[in-house]
């Protein structure tokens, strides 16, 4: 059975990223947009959580669209990597118990299509057919 699925490993590549991007996108609009609300959440300012909103609404928008997948993913990574360590790190060793499981998973995730890329279903696969 799993050697039957493995062929739609590049379109599952894509939907990973879109999903990923998506839910990235919803921690961007909830910082800076408030949508959806989300308590605890700060909105923007001249704060690391502040300026982090900003950054996963774009990154996340681009993510989605799959446009410039592989260096967007890499900065997304660092930014990612650095906010564990400056927000949750302090908190303790374990992630699941200082609340930084998800920022850990996502910089794992983004350093994956860093090297990977978009797959085919992407503003970056369109544009590599249409310029070669």
């Amino acid at each position: 059975m799993f050697n039957s699925i493995s062929k739609y490993q590049p379109q599952l590549l894509s939907v990973l990223r879109i999903i990923a991007g998506l839910m990235f996108l919803c921690h961007g609009t909830a910082k800076v947009l408030g949508f959806p609300a989300v308590e605890g959440v700060p909105g923007p300012g001249l704060s690391i959580p502040g300026l982090s909103g900003p950054l996963e609404l774009i990154f996340g928008a681009l993510l989605v669209l799959g446009l410039f997948t592989r260096p967007v993913a890499f900065l997304a990574a660092g930014f990612c990597a650095v906010g564990y360590w400056l927000v949750h790190a302090g908190q303790g060793p374990f992630p699941i118990l200082n609340g930084g499981e998800t920022i850990a998973l996502y910089c794992f995730v983004w350093l994956y299509f860093a090297a990977a890329g978009a797959g085919p279903w992407s503003v970056d696969a369109a544009m590599a057919k249409k310029g070669g």
